[in-house]
């Protein structure tokens, strides 16, 4: 098991939801961190002033250019991908564009001599299933050029890091909430909007789903790279998702709950995505396979829920 003092390792994304969340826990465990963020990027700020880290203005296209700054690392830490929005989720040409950028971002990693490469992968790359079972061994069907983009690397990353003695970590996420999340996911919306008396348009919620909180998720990733040496070489699919999976319309009367029964809740009024309410029923074996049995959650959906009141919203 590797410990984190003194690892370089690199994020692209690091100013992102997850990226951010995962610096703040590499940093805080001794490691240093090289930030590659875009030129115009505004979101520097998200995190604090630390003296092992170190901020590279980049492109993903860029990083390979960035080697000769970093010099060497252990480990390389990719959550940059853009096009997420739902203008963009569905169009071939900007998710190309995200392939492409990721394809040297591992061109980046074979030139600093990393140990290990790990990307941001998605549910969406599972596609539709006939219960909403997804395990990492299912073979994928994604319904729109978002996950289609995402399982493309994933087979190529696979492929390069096999051919470069490099173990891979494709961590597909579901869904992720907490502090600094979207202000326009549904957990964002209820915790906002409830306390203040607001209704809320919501689909019928009777799919099953979810819910991960943030600090979990990045500890999540750092736990698997901390216990990469024992898979030395191995290229692996990981969902990285709770255990805690019900109705979503379970999740969603527990934060009304915990909102006081502030507000009110108008199911059927939401108009939905155009896959329709699916559900979704992460297997999480792998996760805990490649930690050695260790990995456990830290914060239930309801310390998670009070969490965001507290932090966003005063509550």
């Amino acid at each position: 098991m590797r410990n984190l003092e003194g690892q370089r390792i690199v994020i692209t994304g690091a100013t992102g939801f997850i990226g951010r969340n995962v610096a703040e826990q590499l940093l805080a465990q001794g490691a240093r961190v090289f930030a590659l963020v875009r030129p115009e990027s505004r979101q520097r700020r998200s995190l604090p002033v630390h003296e092992h880290l170190t901020w590279i203005e980049a492109t993903m296209e860029e990083a390979e250019s960035c080697a000769p700054l970093i010099g060497h690392a252990d480990g390389f830490l990719h959550f940059a991908w853009g096009g997420v929005n739902r203008e963009e989720i569905d169009s071939p040409e900007v998710q190309a564009s995200n392939v492409d950028g990721s394809l040297a971002c591992l061109e980046a990693a074979r030139k600093l001599g990393c140990q290990v490469f790990m990307d941001a992968g998605s549910r969406v790359e599972y596609g539709i299933t006939a219960d909403g079972t997804m395990e990492e061994a299912m073979e994928c069907h994604p319904v729109n050029a978002y996950g289609r983009a995402k399982l493309e690397f994933a087979k190529k990353a696979e492929a390069f890091c096999s051919q470069n003695q490099m173990t891979f970590y494709h961590l597909r996420f579901f869904s992720v909430y907490g502090t600094g999340d979207h202000p326009w996911s549904i957990i964002s919306t209820l915790v906002r909007e409830l306390p203040q008396n607001h209704k809320v348009s919501l689909s019928a919620c009777l799919h099953r789903w979810n819910f991960m909180e943030i600090s979990d998720a990045a500890r999540a990733v750092t736990e698997l790279y901390r216990f990469s040496d024992l898979h030395e070489g191995e290229c692996r699919v990981v969902n990285v998702a709770s255990e805690d999976t019900r109705t979503l319309r379970e999740f969603v009367e527990e934060i009304h709950r915990i909102c006081g029964e502030k507000g009110s809740l108008e199911y059927g009024t939401f108009v939905q995505a155009k896959e329709g309410a699916l559900s979704i029923c992460p297997v999480v074996r792998q996760l805990k396979a490649l930690t050695e049995e260790t990995w456990q959650e830290q914060v239930s959906f309801k310390k998670g829920i009070r969490r965001m009141l507290e932090e966003e919203y005063g509550g």
